[in-house]
């Protein structure tokens, strides 16, 4: 057989199957490694100290860390009394999560009985996986041709997040709101855009993110419309969607305060989550952009460096990631609006985000960014880079399922 006469064969089969049928091999044949994976850490369950004891099962992980929030949330709904620690301030709570995954959970569980909700939380994060390796598909298949999309899908179905594609986190009906999202303003399709904010703002934090990419579109089209005109109703929608974005941005901090009488109520559930890394207990103040200025020292100097060398680092992958949004080939092919969203996106994690174990899960939403790998044309770059995902994917499952014995194995 002539060199590359394999690769090209099954390309060509591939190209003669039906787009949502190749696309369910693809995802398929993730979720079974996935799953192969996480049967696996069910053995590595037993480490001392272990989150998940001896006899972790798939289940367990189903419903593990997070989702448990979500269950609970699903049950109970949401504290009218904020609970208060012994030092008088705000601990963990269900107001860090928003509500519709743990309700469309609830509902699609529901014919499984008491014990119903896991399985409804696997099914709604399965399903909306899938779809989302439709949408994304069809995004990139305009911008960088069929089986680059393809291989941009297979990259994102087996990424180091793949058991996000299994168990009760929001991220997957949320990213399907995202890629929908996408989607439309490539397309043009505003209309479609309103529900979409609303449904991404009650999911999973980020919609902010999507209605500063709004306002960086509008001031691109409003630069080239001698080139592409821009109609008065297009501003009147790029205006109208991201005044939604915002409010909706801000509603649930709103709807916490009212039900909670504390105005605060939001804002300071979520910095009681940093109280496990810092020495103050998480009780400063918010301010944007402090999170990640306090956490880089600290995370250096917890790993016998000194402070300044965490924020060389950081200042080292922005000006890489700049670079790639401004420069990059792969990433220029996949238009301005993946691009903006990747940039406005990474701005609303440095204003808001403190960094910690689940860092890689909050980059989640970068998922169409794998374009500018699925675009490379190299079956060997190709290859290397689904393996390192496997392996990345294990070391993430090993880590925060398996042993799950530290802070720093949260997902």
């Amino acid at each position: 057989m002539r060199r590359g006469t394999g690769p090209r064969w099954a390309a060509r089969m591939y190209a003669r199957t039906p787009a949502w049928a190749g696309i369910l091999a693809v995802y398929v044949g993730a979720r079974l490694i996935t799953t192969g994976m996480l049967l696996a850490a069910t053995n590595l369950s037993g480490a001392p100290g272990s989150r998940f004891g001896p006899h972790a099962s798939l289940g367990t992980f189903v419903a593990g860390w997070d989702a448990q929030w979500y269950w609970y949330i699903a049950v109970y709904g949401y504290p009218r009394v904020l609970p208060l620690g012994a030092d008088g301030h705000v601990t963990q709570n269900s107001w860090a999560f928003l509500p519709l995954y743990s309700w469309v959970s609830n509902v699609v569980g529901l014919p499984f009985g008491s014990a119903g909700w896991p399985v409804g939380a696997a099914l709604v994060s399965l399903v909306a996986g899938y779809l989302c390796c439709l949408v994304l598909f069809r995004m990139m298949r305009g911008r960088i041709g069929r089986m680059a999309a393809v291989w941009t899908v297979v990259f994102f179905a087996s990424g180091p997040l793949g058991a996000l594609f299994q168990v009760g986190y929001a991220e997957m009906l949320n990213m399907l709101f995202l890629l929908l999202a996408l989607d439309g303003l490539i397309r043009r399709r505003y209309v479609r855009l309103y529900p979409l904010i609303v449904l991404m703002g009650f999911t999973r934090p980020g919609v902010l993110a999507f209605a500063l990419t709004l306002g960086l579109m509008l001031v691109l089209r409003w630069i080239r419309r001698n080139r592409d005109p821009l109609a008065a109703r297009e501003i009147a929608h790029y205006l109208g969607l991201g005044a939604l974005g915002i409010v909706v941005g801000f509603a649930w901090q709103v709807i916490a305060g009212i039900v909670t009488k504390n105005p605060d109520a939001y804002m300071e559930t979520e910095l009681s989550w940093r109280g496990f890394w810092m020495p103050d207990g998480g009780h400063a103040a918010f301010a944007p952009f402090d999170g990640w200025l306090t956490a880089m020292p600290y995370w250096a100097q917890l790993l016998g460096a000194p402070g300044w060398v965490g924020l060389a680092v950081l200042a080292v992958v922005l000006a890489l990631f700049a670079w790639a949004l401004i420069a990059g080939p792969g990433v220029r092919r996949l238009g301005p609006e993946i691009r903006f969203f990747g940039a406005s996106y990474v701005l609303y994690l440095l204003a808001v985000f403190f960094p910690q174990s689940s860092t890689m899960r909050l980059l989640f939403p970068l998922t169409p960014l794998w374009g500018a790998v699925g675009w490379r044309r190299s079956w060997w770059l190709r290859g290397v880079v689904l393996a390192l995902c496997i392996v990345l994917q294990w070391v993430w499952i090993a880590n925060v399922y398996g042993m799950a014995n530290t802070f720093w194995r949260v997902p």
